[in-house]
């Protein structure tokens, strides 16, 4: 039976617009796919496809494959790419509020660091704002620590070793330990060390493993100096373009990624240690003098940035000090 004009017309237009409907967004990360937070970043944008019924889709773009890691705000900011995901303290030398999490010592644990974001949150979607991108949602990296190719009991220890920096804050942590910081991106990290650019790193148990770090180095010190977070941004007028309800379920499913990317980053810690040891990284919490020396250039930082935050910044630590 032979379908009547108007009836194949009406299929045709539905089609039409329902596929006009549709939208597909580009995302950049610096991190690879087995990396938790890139893990957690599909899982975000699955449920936002099945939330949608497949009006809005995703491309993840991991690695940093599609944009550079360190132009991926700028990517998002300029609408090149719809959303994207970053180390938000690499941006510490535009404004003081973005290196706050990466000031060490300050918040150590799990807990004081989710309270510092809570606080610190209005402070950082202001700024994001005013650069025309919207926060969806921010996860912590576990605990940083120290990364060497021999062993190290006090801070004179580190003189003149060659530290891999990845931000401000860690570049300044190096100096002011004696050791000569250097700027590497995580996925260039292994021809780095094998190429004697850098013998030490101040990261995470979990790069660390993403980067087999037992192929050059031999210890890890648990000092758990600060916890950096990532954040994930959509461009404003990208956001902006979607019906409520999809926008809706956009901002639920950042909400629901964000708790499960924190414990996500807790079970990671624990599991990647593990592996870390298993793999011959000698782990240790480091001796007294040197966790000692460690907190005293965190004082030293912490000072520093609460100068140069100024009132903003004296706000954020009395609601923290709370």
């Amino acid at each position: 039976m032979r379908l009547k004009p108007i009836l194949i017309a009406g299929v045709m237009l539905a089609f039409s617009a329902s596929a006009a409907q549709a939208v597909t967004w580009r995302m950049a990360t610096a991190y690879p796919e087995a990396n938790f937070h890139t893990r957690n970043i599909n899982q975000f944008v699955k449920e936002i496809e099945q939330g949608t019924d497949g009006k809005l889709q995703i491309n993840v773009h991991a690695s940093g494959s599609l944009i550079k890691p360190p132009e991926i705000k700028n990517a998002v900011r300029s609408r090149q790419i719809e959303m994207g995901e970053f180390l938000v303290s690499t941006l510490a030398n535009e404004n003081s509020i973005f290196a706050l999490d990466s000031v060490p010592f300050m918040a150590v644990s799990y807990e004081d660091s989710a309270k510092m974001y809570q606080v610190s949150k209005p402070y950082l979607e202001e700024v994001f704002a005013k650069q025309r991108m919207k926060v969806l949602y921010s996860v912590a990296w576990p605990p940083q620590g120290f990364y060497t190719e021999r062993p190290i009991e006090k801070i004179e220890d580190l003189k003149g070793m060659k530290v891999r920096a990845y931000s401000p804050q860690t570049e300044r942590f190096a100096q002011l330990a004696g050791a000569i910081p250097t700027q590497v991106e995580a996925a260039d990290l292994a021809q780095a060390f094998t190429t004697g650019r850098v013998n030490a790193m101040v990261t995470s148990s979990s790069t660390g493993v993403n980067s087999a770090a037992w192929d050059y180095l031999t210890h890890y010190y648990d000092v758990s100096a600060f916890l950096p977070k990532n954040v994930v941004v959509v461009n404003q007028a990208s956001f902006d373009s979607l019906d409520k309800d999809t926008q809706k379920v956009l901002l639920d499913a950042a909400a629901i990624a964000e708790e499960r990317g924190w414990e996500m980053s807790k079970e990671e810690h624990d599991t990647q240690l593990k592996a870390l040891a298993d793999n011959g990284i000698k782990v240790e919490a480091g001796s007294e003098q040197l966790n000692a020396a460690f907190r005293k250039i965190g004082e030293t930082m912490a000072a520093e940035w609460s100068k140069e935050a100024g009132k903003q910044g004296q706000e954020i630590l009395e609601a923290y000090r709370k």
